[in-house]
């Protein structure tokens, strides 16, 4: 069976972080994602714009609560979720999240917005005030490359392991 969700959107509101008792930290981000369909007859674009709750854990939740704002446009991949609850009414609520298990900063919407906070470790900041992933992803396989010269020196691998970066 497959549960998967790719969302890429813009942050709608600044994201709700808190601690649970377990110690455990726990973010909500409110992601809007819109489509643009060409409307044949009326001869005019039309935009739906679906909102999505994401919620995400840990360390994903501390990247969100340092650097993810109002305006920053995010790509996600996680599983759809429905949780059931009965109100203060006493009627059974429902609703569909999504749980991350993936987030990427790609930058933030050019609304002038710029952002304070310093660009997180493996990230370029972007001229309109976001970030996005480097170009050379760190830990991509490796394409074939030439023997190195007699003359050049080894390079070495970087010492960080993978398993600790904090997404």
């Amino acid at each position: 069976m497959v549960n998967k969700v790719i969302l890429v959107g813009n942050v709608g509101m600044d994201p709700e972080v808190r601690t649970i008792e377990s110690g455990a930290k726990v973010a909500r981000v409110r992601l809007a994602t819109t489509e643009r369909l060409f409307d044949r007859q009326a001869n005019e674009t039309k935009e739906h714009t679906e909102w999505h709750t994401i919620t995400l854990w840990r360390g994903l939740a501390d990247v969100v609560d340092k650097y993810v704002r109002k305006g920053s446009q995010l790509y996600i991949e996680g599983r759809l979720r429905t949780r059931e609850w009965t109100d203060k009414d006493n009627q059974k609520r429902y609703t569909t999240e999504i749980l991350a298990d993936d987030m990427k900063l790609l930058g933030r919407r050019a609304d002038g917005a710029q952002g304070s906070a310093p660009a997180p470790q493996g990230y370029v900041a972007q001229p309109q005030g976001g970030y996005s992933a480097p170009a050379s992803q760190p830990y991509a396989q490796p394409a074939a490359q030439p023997a190195p010269q007699p003359t050049q020196a080894p390079i070495a691998a970087p010492a960080e392991d993978p398993d600790d970066l904090p997404f």
